[in-house]
C-alpha cells in the first residue's frame, strides 16, 4: 500500500514527532509512506477535472492519505486542498467535513449537544449587553472564554469577573463561546484516542503550576487512567457524531458525571504513547490501511 501523510506544518518546521511516527511505522509494516507538506501542493482547475501538483510535479496515487490539519486560521482555504483529494477519489483518513466541524468549536458542541453527549453549559454571545446573563446562566464566575476556531488550548481564557470579561472580549471575533467552569476536574481531563470506532488509549493531563489547562504544549504531564465505561461511550459517541475516522476526545470528570470539552481531529499522541506505552501510530496506520484497501477492492469490483 502507498500511504501519504498530509502535513500541514509550516515549511520552516520540520515534521512532527507523529508525522515521523507515522511513516516509520508504516514503513516497518511493508507499506510506502511519504509525508507531504501542504504548501508544497498546487490545485489545478480544467474542464472539470481538477487535479494536483506537487513540487511543480504532477502528485503521484496513493491508495490512502492520512491528514494532519494542524490550522487555527483560515480553515476553509487550507482544507480545501483536503476537499480536491475527495473530488479526485482518493481515500482520506480524516474527511474534511469531520475537519471542519472538529475546528470549529460552535460547530462541536452544536453536534454533541444534538445527539445527547455531555457537555458543560455553554453559551455563544455576539454582543456585550448579552454578558451578564450568559454569566448568570452559566452559574457565575469562574467561567471559561472561547474563541471559536483554536487548538492546543490557544484562545482559551478563564475569567474570574465581570469586569474581567468585558476587558478581554475585544470583540476581534464574530463570537465567543462562554463555558462553564468545570471547578472538580481541579486542572485535569482526560484524553481519549479513538481510531475505527475503538479506544485505543486513554490518558489523565494535570495542568503545570499556575495554569489551568491541561494541554501537552503547554506543559502538562500525561499519565496512564483507567477510564470507566461510561468514559469510554462517550468518548466513542462524540468521534462518531464527528464523523472522524481517528480523534482525540478531551473529557472533564464533573461532579455530576464527565463531559466532552474538545474532540479534536489532529490530535497529538506522542505523550499519549510515552505515559502508556500503547502504539497509537501503528493503529492508525493499521486502520488507514485496511481503509484503503477497501477502497481499492471497491474500486476493482
Amino acid at each position: 500500500m502507498r500511504v501519504g501523510i498530509l502535513s500541514y506544518r509550516s515549511l520552516s518546521n520540520k515534521a512532527s514527532k507523529e508525522e515521523l511516527a507515522l511513516k516509520k511505522i508504516a514503513r516497518e509494516k511493508g507499506n510506502v509512506a511519504r509525508i507531504f507538506r501542504e504548501q508544497k501542493f498546487q490545485m489545478v482547475f480544467a474542464h472539470k477535472s481538477p487535479w494536483l501538483l506537487y513540487d511543480g510535479k504532477p502528485f503521484g496515487k496513493y491508495d490512502v492519505i492520512i491528514t494532519r490539519p494542524s490550522i487555527l486560521n483560515n480553515v476553509d482555504l487550507h482544507v480545501a486542498l483536503i476537499q480536491q483529494m475527495e473530488i479526485m477519489g482518493i481515500p482520506l483518513f480524516n474527511r474534511s467535513s469531520a475537519i471542519l466541524a472538529a475546528k470549529n468549536k460552535v460547530k462541536t458542541m452544536q453536534i454533541l449537544d444534538r445527539y445527547g453527549i455531555p457537555i458543560p453549559k455553554t453559551v455563544v454571545v455576539r454582543r456585550r449587553n448579552d454578558l451578564e446573563q450568559a454569566a448568570k446562566f452559566l452559574g457565575g464566575f469562574p467561567i471559561i472564554a472561547k474563541q471559536p476556531v483554536g487548538s492546543y488550548g490557544n484562545g482559551v481564557t478563564i475569567i474570574e469577573s465581570m469586569r474581567a470579561l468585558q476587558s478581554f472580549l475585544l470583540w476581534d471575533k464574530p463570537m465567543y463561546l462562554l463555558q462553564q467552569f468545570v471547578k472538580y476536574s481541579k486542572g485535569k481531563d482526560i484524553r481519549v484516542f479513538v481510531v475505527n470506532g475503538r479506544v485505543v488509549g486513554s490518558m489523565m493531563r494535570s495542568a503545570k503550576k499556575g495554569e489551568f489547562r491541561s494541554n501537552i504544549e503547554l506543559g502538562g504531564v500525561g499519565q496512564p487512567v483507567e477510564i470507566t465505561q461510561e468514559e469510554s461511550s462517550i468518548a466513542l459517541r462524540s468521534v462518531q457524531a464527528l464523523d472522524l475516522d481517528y480523534g482525540g476526545v478531551d473529557i472533564m470528570r464533573g461532579k455530576d458525571g464527565p463531559v466532552v470539552v474538545e474532540v479534536n481531529s489532529n490530535p497529538g499522541f506522542k505523550e499519549l504513547e510515552r505515559a502508556t506505552g500503547v502504539n497509537i501510530a501503528g493503529a492508525i496506520v493499521d486502520y488507514a490501511v485496511e481503509f484503503g484497501e477497501r477502497h481499492r477492492q471497491q474500486i476493482d469490483n
